[in-house]
């Protein structure tokens, strides 16, 4: 559509028709260059892959390697200025600006809106790494901490796995949403990561520069969410295991994946209203009635107490866990946080664009808020709830169950100590589950969105294709070398996209500087 824009004569002019690089034939209608690229290089790493399958681990695990050890120090500045960017925002006058204009009304109640985002944005991971990580990290603790000290340890470590799905994490979503949002919705520009960019290069965003942005970006997201997807496969693999016995193949995990973005495509075809929203809001009851039943069913007072020393201990830690100089825990900073960090990098264009989809009529300050502080706080009572129960199990009971586990098989482990622990891992098998569709379903939606040119309603056809292809990604990583392969992929994904959300601080700064003007 034309775009329409009353500016004052600060704001930046645009004058850009959504879809016009798009080519239209036999019910499609995508961007001229991003969609055959994206899908050729995906395609051919698909195939590079399966042929070279035996050596492809190996050299996954070597890229791993090169990058967390060679570029730590990028990841950990940007990831400090988006946090710190995000929280200026919120606090100056830019965060008065209202994403779509003064009059602009939310389409999404809190309830639907919160449970979209979160769902999308860390649902699967919490709940692959919400018991293993405070475990872990408690038993060898970061920053040089002696794990003999078990207060010191267990402070550490329950820090640690909060920092890793804590502000920093919804830091780089925040940026991404909020840009994307702001140049959508504010000036009409298509909702595609080179709209964001338009302040900065001008014009140059609709030709070579933007197309390479937006390949990037679909590349970052298929790989980041395919290591998600990995993820999950892997832990639903040893939760049928562990519940029936049933042996955590290769094979399994192809079934498992294909079944997933079977439903997935179901969700697909339903749309953004019946399908993604209703599996995100059954999925945040459910996870709700997960949290609940183990604070009820553990420790209940030693839960509510540890949910208040972890907010505590984090924020007293953060500064040291954001520090790049000097570290000498390496293998934590290298194998833990380095990963994350481009982890969520590489998942940024997905999660930050999906957000932006659904955050029509919210102000800049209400977003970060909401996108920025409320999960952070969601991922304390998570990591308090799981990993503090499983913490109370083995330092107190004895039961090392989840330390001696393998990653995979750690909630399960947890359950193991709290009454229908059948029934409970089932539920949480299913948990998994539908946060592996919700994920397969709005990342396909993302990505579709990028290759069509920003068109929010091209043909549903195009979304079915990119998420039959992120699933074939996610098996093949599967197949040539397991998790290390699907990290290798992200990390390298992430590292050159760092640069790309650095150029976004400006730009975004610049848009709504003129738009509070």
């Amino acid at each position: 559509m034309p775009v329409n824009n009353n500016s004052t004569e600060q704001k930046t002019v645009v004058n850009y028709e959504i879809g016009q690089d798009n080519v239209r034939f036999l019910g499609l209608d995508f961007h001229h260059v991003v969609f055959p690229v994206s899908a050729a290089l995906v395609v051919a790493f698909v195939a590079g892959t399966l042929i070279f399958l035996d050596t492809a681990g190996v050299a996954f695990a070597n890229l791993k390697v090169w990058i967390t050890t060679k570029f730590d120090w990028t990841f950990m500045i940007s990831m400090n200025v988006f946090v710190l960017f995000c929280i200026y925002i919120a606090v100056s006058k830019l965060g008065r600006v209202r994403l779509g204009g003064p009059d602009a009304k939310p389409r999404y109640g809190y309830a639907g809106w919160l449970a979209m985002l979160f769902a999308a944005g860390v649902g699967i991971g919490l709940m692959f790494f919400g018991v293993l990580e405070p475990v872990t990290h408690s038993l060898h603790p970061p920053l040089g901490i002696d794990p003999e000290d078990t207060a010191a340890a267990t402070a550490a470590g329950m820090s640690a796995a909060i920092a890793h799905w804590g502000l920093h994490a919804w830091g780089v979503y925040a940026l991404v949403g909020l840009a994307l949002a702001f140049f959508c919705f504010n000036r009409g520009l298509p909702l595609t990561m080179r709209s964001a960019f338009y302040p900065l290069f001008g014009k140059a965003v609709w030709g070579p520069l933007g197309h390479v942005i937006d390949v990037t970006a679909v590349l970052a997201t298929i790989f980041g969410l395919a290591t998600s997807l990995g993820l999950g496969a892997e832990q639903m693999a040893g939760g049928l295991n562990y519940l029936f016995g049933i042996s955590p193949t290769g094979t399994t995990k192809v079934v498992l994946v294909t079944g997933i973005i079977s439903i997935a495509l179901v969700s697909v075809v339903t749309g953004l209203d019946r399908g993604v929203k209703l599996l995100s809001e059954i999925n945040m009851v459910l996870a709700g009635v997960l949290v609940l039943f183990v604070i009820i069913a553990g420790p209940t007072l030693i839960l509510l107490k540890t949910f208040v020393t972890a907010t505590v201990d984090y924020l007293y830690y953060l500064p040291r866990l954001s520090n790049w100089i000097g570290r000498e825990d390496t293998a934590f900073y290298h194998d833990w946080s380095t990963f994350y960090w481009a982890w969520w990098v590489s998942w940024s264009p997905f999660v930050g664009m999906f957000i932006a989809r659904i955050s029509y009529g919210r102000t800049a300050r209400e977003f970060v808020i909401w996108v920025l502080l409320i999960p952070t706080v969601i991922g304390i009572i998570w990591m308090s709830t799981f990993g503090g129960t499983a913490l109370q199990q083995l330092l107190v009971d004895g039961y090392r169950g989840v330390a001696d586990s393998a990653p995979e098989l750690a909630l399960f482990k947890m359950l193991e100590g709290l009454p229908f622990t059948e029934f409970v891992s089932a539920a949480g098998l299913v948990l998994i589950a539908i946060f592996f569709v919700t994920s397969a379903d709005s990342g396909s939606l993302v990505v579709d969105m990028i290759t069509a040119g920003g068109k929010m309603d091209a043909p549903v056809r195009q979304r079915v294709f990119w998420c039959v292809l992120v699933g074939l990604v996610a098996i093949v990583l599967l197949l040539g070398g397991g998790v290390a392969s699907l990290q290798a992929l992200a990390i390298s994904v992430g590292l050159p996209f760092c640069f790309v959300l650095l150029l976004m601080c400006v730009s975004l700064y610049k848009g709504l500087r003129e738009e509070s003007t």
